[in-house]
């Protein structure tokens, strides 16, 4: 098994192509839509690289994979699926939680379904999947939201945004039906359980302290170094920690663009009578505690 990974400098988002190089079999992992909030503007620059490299390797591409519904870039799975219309987008079950949480947010219309059906493929917790040659696990690591999943290849797993590097920490947890509790059971709990030598491939890296960027740990450097959530960190604390940070961070810059689009499965809405879309922003939604 092979893994090419880019790096979106933009939303410093890491879009993984995991392949068998002899069976040509592959999945992508959270594949970026590059957007501009001042001008409304959308353009292909990181899904053509990763299309470029698709079609390089001549690779067969089974499933486009989100570990959940980010707040933070537009996906661009679809753009993918225009050019392999074979591939499935695929997304944990629970994902329904979140369309039901925002529709309401963005007051969707009736017509917009929140089943799932958006997606080709909802996946159950402890799937097991197989993609040609290429098989991978379904870990839900609810928390950041409550429809995370880690897809687990192997002695590899991609975490999203629940586990980061260990100078980073884990993801945040006071976006809607998120929770620091459920993050601690999902880390904690759940993948601290793997074995230590397990490769984790996180889903962003800011680059703390002007370090080089890396998008990869394992689960023992995590339980021994994660700034904020160890093996001996106690429940209790990590919460705390948790909840107190989240409540002085301001909000994602995309996360109403984000979320609108993704929990519709990537696609952008629909064009209105004169042939615009349209993303709705909604007023004094998201406000940390403090603000």
């Amino acid at each position: 098994m092979n893994i090419e990974t880019f790096f979106d400098e933009r939303t410093w988002t890491m879009t993984y192509v995991v392949y068998d190089a002899q069976t040509r079999d592959a999945v992508v992992v959270d594949p970026v839509l590059d957007y501009e909030p001042w001008s409304g503007r959308t353009w292909s620059e990181s899904v053509d690289r990763v299309l470029a490299f698709l079609r390089g390797k001549e690779l067969t591409l089974h499933y486009i994979l989100e570990t959940h519904a980010h707040a933070d870039h537009l996906s661009g799975s679809q753009m993918i699926k225009q050019a392999y219309p074979d591939a499935q987008v695929a997304i944990g079950e629970r994902i329904t939680t979140v369309q039901k949480t925002f529709k309401h947010i963005f007051d969707l219309p009736d017509e917009f379904a929140t089943d799932g059906r958006q997606f080709d493929r909802l996946w159950k917790e402890g799937e097991t999947v197989g993609a040609g040659s290429l098989q991978f696990e379904v870990l839900f690591t609810p928390g950041h939201t409550p429809a995370c999943a880690t897809y687990r290849f192997g002695d590899v797993v991609f975490t999203g945004d629940a586990l980061f590097m260990p100078d980073m920490g884990t993801g945040r947890c006071d976006f809607p039906a998120g929770s620091a509790d459920d993050l601690y059971t999902s880390v904690h709990d759940r993948l601290y359980a793997l074995p230590d030598d397990t490769r984790v491939l996180v889903g962003h890296d800011y680059m703390p302290g002007g370090r080089p960027l890396a998008w990869e740990t394992t689960i023992g450097d995590s339980k021994r170094a994660n700034v904020q959530l160890r093996a001996e960190t106690a429940r209790e604390d990590f919460v705390k920690f948790r909840t107190a940070r989240d409540a002085s961070l301001d909000a994602p810059k995309l996360l109403f663009q984000s979320v609108q689009v993704n929990v519709d499965a990537g696609h952008l809405p629909a064009p209105h009578a004169n042939g615009i879309r349209y993303l709705k922003i909604p007023l004094n939604v998201f406000r940390p505690q403090g603000k």
